[in-house]
């Protein structure tokens, strides 16, 4: 078992359990063996003004303490090479009004990253920064990652005379591109761009399957700034991509991402309420496919200047910070430019054609995804997709069912122009 405590520096025990991790919130312990949460970040918030209640705050250190457990717990030691098993330990201000969360919670993050998770709180966290509290003038909070949904996402909201605030994790350098972007979108002042910071000596596990929590508290703490009675917070995914489907056996669990998939959020959504933090999280291209996404964009033209711009690959760092365009995430983008506007794709892709393209370890993305689309199209999609739909609703499950056939049928289109199919 993985045992994982957060905590404030002060109230981390003199003698710590062997084996188990720690880690401290927002300022270094100074102490060999303890990692450090978002240093400085608190002093940070509170000069630019932030001033949440204990609820979001108490949201904001659940998140970043997960995010720690899963960083610090390597998947190659475990009985399978994969499943962890976790306990963690999370300094709360209000600890109280998470017991009873505390099953779902568990539930939740074994959805999310497919492992198993033992949740134990305590009065051991930092208290909310408290900064002036000064509302700003947007009205609605929207995740910008520098990818292509998330700018689609962006186009439309300031097309429709809405004044988002964009909300960014860090990422190396793809956050030069995510302030001109918000620049560009938006103007000045309103644009976040957060880390979660989380540093300690040792093995890290590099599947992040929490990596998103950090994100979605980023989103919540940004939307205390609005002064609205329920803030929307904007989620821009395309609904291949959130429902994110097995493509072949080897795929199921959280080897198959479920950052943004609808059964997901929604539990996430159960978490917020039960707090008492009055924001909705919004999926709104849940049910359309990327390429839709890109010929339903309401203004095709600032789209067309920054599209290719956009960061896709799965692989970005493995090839120096070009796009490979034969991982899932590459091969759904050329889909969705195929889809739209073939000759506006002037993305620089290492492969531009699957076939002859070097695998570079790692799964065989075109293979699995040439599987998917003969496996559908021999089974019939119904029995390829097996119990994936289970979790919607009578109601929209055919709305679903429709947005994963057409991703397919998109990503057919390449492999048969990549003359792989």
């Amino acid at each position: 078992m993985n045992k994982i405590l957060c905590s404030t520096a002060e109230r981390i025990p003199q003698q710590l359990q062997a084996g188990e991790r720690v880690f401290s919130y927002f300022k270094g312990a100074k102490r060999n063996g303890v990692g450090a949460i978002a240093n400085r970040w608190h002093g940070t918030l509170k000069r630019v003004g932030f001033r949440p209640s204990p609820a979001v705050w108490d949201f904001v250190q659940f998140c970043l303490a997960v995010c720690s457990a899963d960083l610090a717990s390597p998947r190659n030691t475990s009985a399978d090479g994969w499943t962890r098993t976790i306990q963690l330990t999370v300094g709360l201000c209000e600890p109280l009004r998470w017991v009873p969360l505390k099953q779902h919670l568990e539930e939740m993050l074994k959805i999310l990253t497919g492992d198993y998770w033992t949740l134990i709180f305590n009065d051991a966290g930092a208290k909310p920064p408290q900064g002036d509290g000064d509302y700003l003038q947007n009205d609605c909070v929207s995740l910008l990652s520098g990818g292509l949904d998330s700018l689609i996402g962006g186009i439309n909201l300031v097309t429709e005379e809405k004044r988002p605030l964009f909300v960014s994790q860090l990422a190396h350098k793809d956050s030069e591109r995510q302030r001109r972007y918000a620049k560009l979108l938006a103007g000045t002042g309103s644009h976040y761009q957060w880390s979660h910071g989380i540093s300690f000596k040792g093995v890290r596990e590099s599947s992040t399957r929490a990596r998103s929590l950090a994100f979605y508290a980023f989103a919540v703490l940004a939307s205390t700034k609005i002064n609205l009675p329920k803030p929307q917070i904007y989620i821009p995914e395309n609904g291949f991509i959130c429902i994110n489907p097995p493509l072949v056996p080897g795929r199921v669990s959280s080897l198959s991402t479920r950052t943004t998939h609808p059964l997901f959020i929604g539990m996430l959504q159960d978490v917020l309420d039960e707090l008492g933090i009055s924001v909705e999280l919004v999926l709104p291209y849940r049910l359309q496919t990327k390429g839709e996404m890109m010929r339903g964009c309401l203004d095709p033209e600032k789209l067309r200047e920054l599209a290719s711009d956009s960061t896709s690959c799965g692989r970005f760092r493995t090839y120096n910070r070009q796009h490979c365009g034969r991982c899932v995430p590459c091969l759904i983008r050329r889909a969705a430019f195929l889809a739209w506007e073939p000759e506006s794709d002037t993305t620089d892709y290492r492969f531009p054609s699957v076939v002859g393209s070097d695998k570079s370890g790692g799964p065989d993305d075109p293979m699995a995804v040439a599987l998917a689309v003969l496996d559908a199209k021999q089974r019939g999609l119904d029995r390829f997709l097996g119990g994936t739909l289970a979790f919607a609703s009578i109601e929209e499950r055919p709305d679903y069912r429709r947005v994963l056939q057409q991703g397919l049928a998109e990503l057919e289109a390449v492999l048969v122009q990549d003359q792989l199919l």
